[in-house]
Parts: C-alpha cells; sequence; structure tokens
C-alpha cells in the first residue's frame, strides 16, 4: 500500500457517490466503526451497526443517505454502501507492492515459465512446463504442478496445490490449503473390491475467482471440471469430478456437489448445502443453507430450501419417528379420500 494512501477525492471520482468532507484528506486502510483511526476508511451497511457511528475516529464512513446526517466524520453517501465498499477496498489494495523475484528455496523447474514480475515464495515448487503470468504472486509451500498455467495477477496465498495440467484465470485469489486437480472420486465394482478409475480431465478456473481455505475441486474423469469466470467458494467446499459451476455464483462453507452436477450462472448457495450428482442447477438460483438438492432445478429464479428448523428434543423426536409413517399415512389418507369420493351420490 502507498505510503501517502488514496485521496477521498480519488476515490468518488473513480467509483461516483457524494463526498461530504475535504477531498483532499487520504485513507490507506480499512476498519470497522468501533476500531477505524485517522486514516482509515470504514461504512455503516447494517442498522445494527447504527450505534457506533457517532463514535467512530474513522477518517470517513460510506454510508447511505438515512444516515449522512448523523456522521460525525467525511462521509460518502452511497446508494449501496456495501458494494461502494467492497470497491473502495480493492482501490486501496492497487498501490499494495507485493515483491518479484524468487525466494532461495523455491524451487522451479528448467523448463517453467516465470514472468520476471511474479513472486516464487519459500520452499515453493513450481512444475515443468508450468507457465506463471505477470505479477502471480505463488506463496510459501505452494506446489504448482507439470503443465499448469496461472494467469496474471492471481495470488496463491500459502500451502495452495495445483496439480498437472490445471488452468487458472488472471487476477484470481486461493487461499491457504486449497487443492486444485486432484483425482476426482471415480470407483468401479467388480464383485469383489472396488478398483479405482483413472482421472485423466484436468480444471480450468475462469478469471476473478476465489476459492476459500481448504476447498478441493477435483479434476474431471475425461472431461475437465469447469469453474468459469467471478465465482466465489467459501472455505471447506468439496467439489467432485466434471462439475460445472456457471459464472458468478457463489458458495458458502462445508457445501459438497457430487460429480457431472452442472451449477448455473449468478446462483446463490448456502453453507452445508449437498448437491448430488448428474443434476442441473438454473440460473439465479437461490438454495438456503442445509438443503439437499437431489433432483434438477429447471426454472431459474427461484428460492429452495430443504432444512427444517431446531426443536426442542423430545418434539423433534416424535416428529421424526412420524416421518417415517409419511408414506403410508398418505396412502391411507388416498384411501379414505377415495371411498368418501365413492359414497357420494
Amino acid at each position: 500500500m502507498t505510503r501517502t494512501g488514496v485521496r477521498l477525492g480519488d476515490i468518488v471520482d473513480r467509483l461516483g457517490g457524494r463526498l461530504e468532507g475535504d477531498p483532499e484528506q487520504r485513507v490507506d486502510a480499512v476498519a470497522t466503526l468501533e476500531s477505524a483511526g485517522p486514516r482509515t476508511l470504514s461504512f455503516l451497511a447494517n442498522s445494527r451497526y447504527r450505534s457506533q457511528l457517532p463514535g467512530t475516529r474513522a477518517a470517513c464512513v460510506i454510508l447511505g443517505e438515512v444516515d449522512a446526517a448523523q456522521c460525525p466524520v467525511a462521509a460518502i453517501v452511497a446508494v449501496e454502501p456495501y458494494v461502494y465498499y467492497a470497491r473502495a477496498a480493492a482501490m486501496l489494495q492497487e498501490g499494495r507492492e507485493f515483491p518479484s523475484g524468487r525466494h532461495p528455496d523455491a524451487s522451479i523447474a528448467p523448463d517453467a515459465q516465470v514472468a520476471q514480475s511474479a513472486w516464487i515464495g519459500a520452499q515453493a515448487s513450481i512444475g515443468s512446463g508450468a507457465r506463471i503470468g505477470e505479477a502471480v504472486f505463488v506463496g510459501p509451500g505452494c506446489v504448482v504442478g507439470d503443465g499448469v498455467t496461472v494467469g496474471a495477477r492471481s495470488r496463491l496465498s500459502a500451502h495452495v496445490t495445483i496439480l498437472a495440467g490445471a488452468t487458472i484465470g488472471s487476477d484470481c485469489l486461493f487461499h491457504p490449503g486449497v487443492v486444485i486437480g486432484g483425482d476426482g472420486f471415480g470407483i468401479a465394482w467388480d464383485g469383489e473390491r472396488w478398483l479405482r478409475v483413472p482421472q485423466v480431465g484436468s480444471v480450468r478456473i475462469g478469471n476473478h475467482v476465489d476459492i476459500g481455505a481448504n476447498t478441493a475441486i477435483d479434476r474431471g474423469a475425461i472431461e475437465d471440471t469447469v469453474i468459469e469466470e467471478g465465482v466465489k467458494l467459501d472455505n471447506l467446499i468439496q467439489i467432485g469430478h466434471n462439475v460445472r459451476i456457471g459464472a458468478h455464483t457463489v458458495m458458502a462453507g462445508c457445501c459438497g456437489v457430487s460429480g457431472s452436477a452442472v451449477i448455473g450462472s449468478y446462483c446463490q448457495i448456502g453453507g452445508q448445502v449437498g448437491i448430488a450428482g448428474h443434476i442441473r442447477i438454473a440460473d439465479h438460483t437461490i438454495v438456503t443453507g442445509k438443503t439437499v438438492v437431489s433432483h434438477s432445478i429447471r426454472e431459474p429464479g427461484k428460492r429452495y430450501s430443504g432444512a427444517l428448523p431446531i426443536d426442542e428434543s423430545r418434539r423433534w423426536q416424535r416428529n421424526s419417528a412420524r416421518f417415517r409413517s409419511l408414506d403410508k399415512m398418505a396412502k391411507r389418507l388416498a384411501h379414505l379420500e377415495r371411498l368418501h369420493k365413492d359414497r357420494k351420490p
């Protein structure tokens, strides 16, 4: 980050909004309303934090019109304060300086192509034929396998593993422990034992994809697993072989997607959702947390839920026992309805 920071006037010139304050004021970091200091940029997007606004020490707060009059410091008034904050925070990071070159403990294959502006960190390994683009950051302990391509400005934070043949787009961010291109769970039963099915596809990841810590994306069995542009994956997610996730879909932590599922673009998938294999989910679908998606969703733009809310244990146990009788009860009800219909004059 630059020592001089960024002018508030420059932020508004680029991102729009209305500045109430000195355009020459500079900010060089972001912080919450409660912890902000005199050179930090903060935001108010949730009314539950409104009580923290009068006491903030931030240089400037991004907020909506309804809160502008109560702001004790400079303010940027925006229609969507949180979206504006995201863009402003990214603008602050543009001046951040990252190293280039290679750490003495890094291992780079002689035929790997590494841009001069890239950084290869301590104990990182770059395989034969790999291509590392401009301003890429490969953190400590990362493994970039043979023939892997990593696009410009992508960041592999630490201990990221990208196995042979995978393609990573530009401006991606992979957090610690991410594994790209491990074998998919392909097995066949020969009557006596499980046989491993070779996974010969790879993984293709588009531009501007973020992947959270310890998330795994398996290589395809024959064709590639594909993560399209702008996808955001949280921590501890399992993406099976030959899955395709459409552009700008987001997925919260601890989800599992079985092999060959196709998820559309602009979907929102909540935490701990399980998605069965070989199904399709339409664009703009919302699936709330802990839902099990066992069949295809064909109609775009709808919201789906499948998790039962918490309940007192004894009542839950009784209802759970009743669930097992639902089929029998439904058949009895259908029988009674037929009898009633037959008895009508």
